[in-house]
């Protein structure tokens, strides 16, 4: 075990904790905000999906993505089953910690990029789909998009995109399979008319605070050392959020008449998806702008474009994470400078135009692949078990019909 420094290992190792913790960090944040009828069926997702990936990963998620290069597409199944994955480093991706703290801290990455998506069909998909078409997407979108921003030999990474922490492998993959998913399935019962509030807003504020405190290790862990870009990501991570949490409430006041707390944790997970590709790459000033302008771009979103088209993304997956991830994809060709990262590049900002015209082809590239293979993926489920509750489950509840638990019990 030559080369591993104890620093760099407990960091990492710290941080992939952090980033563990934010799936059921989510499932707070996502089960607060659905009726109370649909809370366990949120939380049952979200801890699925962690078991289900952990072990799609270990089995073969891992080499897909990481594993030796096949033509820039895909990573070959020569690590399958952790083979050859072992306690000395791989320099390829971290050349000071043991190569199994790089694969369990992408593990977590893995896992909760496709909890990120029951957000948008939350309340009407059958769980045994839902099982079913995360393990597909995983397999068939996450891991191949991974192998080509992250992976050596990805086509995207040689071609010098920029994604620190996850901006287009994580969330625009997530948001546009989002997207399409609410398309796919169709409005909730009753949308057209009013849908209840959300049933537990503080639910939803401890699960904000979770991944908040999470996303440090989300991006910060990114620099895989315990160094300068380690603490520079950290602060950026905080900004932005905070910057675009502050932004929120000001759009609130001024056309609600009063700032709202669900508004306000919605600009808060809106900045820190948009400052996770920047997060190695910007300096203060750039998270700065870049809180500002995912606010400003996801609240129009949110609340005009998407009361336009008058499709129902539950509780805004596309318009949050999908919407977020592309500012964040191309705010980094804005602000990226050589200033804070000298392994990166510079940005229009800095005088490189061309990176902005890089990240706008990652971005398309990276849309395109998950909304195409999103939507054949779910017909395909749809064709062999089903994708959607019927009329009755979805007005009981998807706590009762698929889980047959009950959240809450009253008490006379």
């Amino acid at each position: 075990m030559n080369g591993i420094n104890s620093g760099d290992t407990t960091w990492v190792l710290i941080s992939t904790a952090l980033v563990m913790f934010m799936t059921p960090g989510l499932a707070f944040f996502y089960g607060g905000l659905v009726r109370r009828k649909n809370v366990l069926s949120i939380l049952m997702q979200s801890l699925m999906v962690l078991c289900l990936i952990s072990v799609q990963w270990v089995a073969y998620g891992y080499s897909l993505s990481f594993g030796p290069d096949m033509k820039g597409i895909l990573g070959n199944l020569s690590w399958a089953g952790l083979r050859g994955v072992g306690l000395d480093p791989n320099p390829d991706y971290a050349g000071t910690i043991p190569h199994q703290a790089f694969m369990i801290f992408q593990m977590m990455f893995a896992v909760i990029t496709p909890a990120l998506i029951l957000g948008a069909f939350a309340e009407r998909m059958k769980f045994s789909a839902y099982c079913v078409f995360v393990l597909l997407w995983a397999t068939v979108v996450y891991d191949p998009v991974a192998h080509w921003v992250w992976g050596v030999g990805g086509f995207l990474r040689n071609m010098g995109a920029l994604d620190f922490a996850g901006g287009t492998v994580v969330h625009i993959n997530a948001g546009v399979a989002a997207l399409v998913c609410a398309l796919v399935l169709g409005k909730r019962l009753g949308s057209d008319k009013s849908m209840s509030p959300p049933h537990n807003l503080p639910f939803a504020v401890l699960g904000a605070a979770l991944l908040w405190f999470g996303w440090f290790g989300f991006n910060a862990g990114s620099a895989l050392a315990a160094n300068g870009l380690a603490v520079s990501a950290f602060v950026v991570t905080h900004v932005a959020a905070a910057m675009a949490g502050l932004t929120w409430v000001v759009l609130d006041s001024f056309f609600n008449g009063r700032p709202t707390v669900l508004g306000v944790i919605t600009g808060v997970v809106a900045g820190l998806v948009a400052i996770t590709p920047a997060a190695g790459f910007v300096t203060v000033g750039g998270a700065l702008g870049i809180g500002l302008g995912v606010s400003l771009i996801c609240y129009l979103f949110v609340s005009v474009i998407k009361v336009k088209f008058g499709y129902d993304d539950t509780l805004d997956a596309f318009g949050v994470h999908g919407i977020g991830g592309i500012w964040g994809a191309l705010a980094t060709g804005l602000w990226a400078t050589k200033s804070v990262n000298a392994a990166g590049a510079d940005g229009l900002f800095y005088g490189n135009p061309v990176q902005l015209w890089i990240q706008l082809k990652a971005v398309a590239v990276t849309a395109l692949y998950s909304l195409v293979v999103s939507y054949v993926l779910l017909k395909l489920v749809d064709k062999l078990i089903g994708l959607r509750v019927s009329d009755q489950e979805e007005r009981i509840g998807l706590d009762l019909t698929q889980h047959r638990e009950s959240a809450y019990t009253l008490l006379d």
